[in-house]
């Protein structure tokens, strides 16, 4: 958690900071001790709204290095605390906890916070110019993305615009896997389409090559750019030809999907480049390793779980993982010579590394889950401590169309294509529905719920509630004819409302809902979790469609009110303040934020 300097942008970092203040006060005046660590001090929000506006853990985590109990502790934080123009009430709840509830005006002032800054609200510089490299998607070049991609590559866009937001320097990385058995599977694929593209009738497709037809424009390619003349070589010649127009074609074809949904990579890294040179990256890494006693020829026990004939005993060069925390070593090489993936990804890391990334996330596979431990042994060993990597776990996705399984794709051959779900839903639905449930959890996709006009249906409920605040402008200049168009403009204009009208309680929760954004934002992008984000803004919207329910039974609540144009555009700064952070919070998951609803 950042500190309490780092938070004092917003709302509950200020509330924060005065905590902090106190208590060094008090250490200054004798009644506790200087010098107390005070990181583990937090203000959030209590679990019950009737506790108050905030509480903090101060005396609980301070308690023993004060030397005191909780709840005297907590006491003495609140009488320096009183009389603080930001608080109301303050008081001490149980074994030493502290609850606080804030001020009107504090409220206000955080609205007025929000118009200032327009949707640089909640900004923060947390990172601190960090560089960071997230990589995702990184899908095999060996036929179009799935729906179990989009998630991946949804989940990594979104979480690299919060990094950013949060003041990091990030770099989105794309690893293509282009070495290995699956590319020469999908280069005799390939060929066997190039000869279909000559006329040959090359029956069906043999049992465990690609069977798509999305290789069927590769064969085109290859026969209008060889003729015939790849048809009479070995394989030996035409592999590697055949296999480079095939990654390429693939990778293209990625690209676009990736750009369906509005998602971008800065970085593109080949992971045969890993194995070309003299030495290459991966022996090179390999060597230095065994410099500093990493890496040894040994025997590995039989794997647990396994029958004694699918294990090899047989000497092999191994990675001393279980020196940083694995569970066994691990093997570089493979019987027949070449290196393990894991071997080249070890040297991968080591890339990472050599280019200035202290701070790495991998978002992986629902598959990945036991390659974790060993990969963070490879980071802690190639860096010697100084990189950190943290691994996010992306789950399946079962499609569905009105609670039916969704038929595979003719066009893939045995799924469903992440093109085919963004063409059938659209951009907006796919990505807040793939960021509407935390990464770990398989997610259920209805095609048909995604595109219903309904509160059932999250994405809609959000893009709804920006759009009807924008109406609520475009109606209100009916009572205030000089209200801006233009956002900035409007938000400027509105700055001179008499908040302090602001009086109902549906309107006291929006403002106190609004106010909690940056704090949100923050710990979403510390812990590497941009769900927080969708969940949040779709409370937001809730709230305020609950209150326009109200204001539909009683007139004395709706946002325009005719005969009282000052009250009028009190209301029109809370929607101001509404829709601000809705159109910021959707931006960042990648989602338009609609002025109308068709």
């Amino acid at each position: 958690m950042s500190s309490p300097a780092q938070q004092q942008q917003n709302l509950f970092g200020r509330v924060l900071g005065r905590v902090c203040t106190a208590i060094e006060d008090l250490g200054a005046a004798g009644t506790l001790p200087t010098g107390l660590d005070l990181s583990q001090v937090v203000v959030e929000p209590p679990r019950d709204a009737a506790h108050g506006d905030m509480a903090t853990n101060a005396a609980m985590v301070l308690a023993r290095q004060a030397g005191m109990k909780p709840r005297a502790l907590a006491e003495a934080i609140v009488g320096a605390l009183r009389g603080d123009p930001l608080i109301a009430e303050i008081a001490v709840a149980g074994p030493g906890f502290i609850n606080i509830t804030l001020t009107r005006e504090a409220w206000y002032d955080e609205l007025r916070a929000v118009l200032r800054a327009g949707t640089d609200y909640g900004r923060s510089d947390v990172g601190r110019g960090q560089a960071i490299n997230v990589e995702y998607v990184s899908a095999n070049p060996t036929g179009p993305m799935h729906v179990g991609h989009c998630r991946g590559a949804v989940f990594g866009d979104a979480l690299a615009n919060l990094l950013a937001f949060c003041g990091y320097r990030v770099t989105r990385e794309y690893y293509i896997n282009d070495a290995g058995a699956q590319v020469d599977v999908l280069a005799r694929s390939a060929f066997l389409r190039y000869r279909e593209a000559l006329g040959e009738n090359v029956g069906p497709i043999p049992e465990g090559m690609y069977p798509g037809d999305y290789l069927i424009p590769v064969g085109a390619a290859l026969a209008a750019e060889y003729g015939s003349a790849l048809r009479d070589r070995s394989e030996a010649e035409w592999l590697p030809i055949v296999r480079d127009k095939a990654v390429s074609m693939m990778m293209a074809a990625i690209r676009d999907d990736l750009a369906a949904l509005n998602v971008r990579h800065d970085v593109f890294f080949s992971e045969r480049s890993l194995a070309v040179g003299d030495p290459s990256p991966i022996a090179a890494t390999i060597r230095e390793l065994e410099g500093r006693g990493l890496v040894y020829r040994g025997r590995l026990p039989p794997p647990k779980g396994q029958p004694v004939e699918d294990w090899e005993d047989r000497e092999q060069l191994l990675f001393r993982s279980t020196a940083y925390g694995d569970d066994i070593d691990r093997p570089l090489i493979k019987s027949d010579g070449s290196y393990t993936y894991f071997a080249s990804d070890i040297a991968y890391h080591a890339s990472k590394f050599a280019r200035g990334f202290r701070q790495m996330i991998d978002v992986w596979g629902a598959d990945h889950g036991g390659y974790i431990k060993r990969m963070q042994a490879a980071v802690a060993a190639v860096t010697q401590g100084a990189a950190e990597l943290d691994v996010k776990i992306v789950q399946l996705v079962r499609l569905f169309r009105g609670g039916e399984p969704v038929k595979m794709s003719k066009r893939a051959g045995d799924f469903v294509t992440l093109r085919e779900v963004v063409d059938e839903v659209g951009r907006d639905a796919v990505r807040f529905m793939m960021l509407f449930r935390k990464n770990d959890a398989t997610l259920d996709f209805d095609l048909a719920k995604v595109i219903e006009q309904s509160r059932d249906n999250p994405v809609f409920y959000v893009q709804y509630g920006h759009a009807r605040g924008q109406s609520v402008f475009r109606n209100a200049r009916e009572v205030v004819p000089e209200l801006p168009t233009d956002a900035a403009a409007r938000s400027q204009f509105l700055l001179n409302a008499a908040l302090e009208r602001l009086d109902q309680p549906g309107e006291i929760d929006l403002l106190k809902r609004i106010a909690q954004y940056p704090r949100v934002i923050e710990g979403a992008a510390l812990a590497h979790e941009p769900h927080r984000v969708a969940f949040y803004l779709y409370d937001l919207a809730s709230a305020l469609h609950a209150h326009w329910t109200q204001g539909n039974h009683l007139p004395h609540l709706r946002f325009i009110i005719l005969d009282d144009p000052i009250l009028t555009v009190a209301r029109l700064a809370l929607i101001q303040g509404v829709v601000t952070v809705l159109a910021s919070g959707l931006k960042l998951l990648g989602v338009d934020a609609p002025e109308e609803m068709r």
